[in-house]
């Protein structure tokens, strides 16, 4: 080592110093994704889904089952699809739980208690977990319960 080793080493560690006390770029905002339930295409899934409840709920009241189950089917990509979104709006889950609710009835009707009872289970823990729970969100817990002791009853 020459003469001026020292002083170039000095150099070295005062620029490293100097580096690590740099301010550091501000960290980059992230923009958060966007809400799906606030789409175009959401509010009108849901209502799409409302209406073939209502309608399956008439065939089915009208004593035309295999109907009624054919437009529960139908339902189900437009179900899956409002419900996959991280925080589903109410009416889409209410619209859930309709569906599977007569689901469920249908099942039950034709003595069909454990699968019955899958759709109730569904419900139940919608309600269960649903926050705020409300007057109304609990009567539907209520009805999914019932529901469900209704299946327990069965042979």
């Amino acid at each position: 080592m020459g003469v001026n080793a020292p002083c170039h080493l000095a150099i070295l560690v005062a620029a490293g110093i100097l580096t690590g006390c740099a301010k550091t770029p501000a960290p980059v905002a992230e923009t958060p994704p966007p809400d799906p339930t606030t789409e175009s295409w959401y509010p009108v899934t849901v209502a799409e889904i409302t209406a073939l409840h209502r309608d399956a709920l008439r065939l089915y009241r009208s004593g035309r089952p295999e109907e009624a189950s054919g437009l529960i089917l139908k339902g189900q990509p437009l179900l899956n699809r409002v419900l996959q979104v991280p925080k589903p709006t109410l009416a889409a889950v209410e619209a859930a739980s309709d569906m599977d609710d007569l689901y469920g009835r249908m099942l039950l009707a034709n003595k069909h208690p454990v699968w019955a009872r899958q759709m109730f289970q569904k419900n139940a823990a919608r309600w269960k977990n649903w926050q705020p729970q409300t007057a109304e969100t609990a009567q539907r817990l209520k009805v999914a319960q019932d529901a469900i002791a209704e299946c327990d009853r069965q042979p």
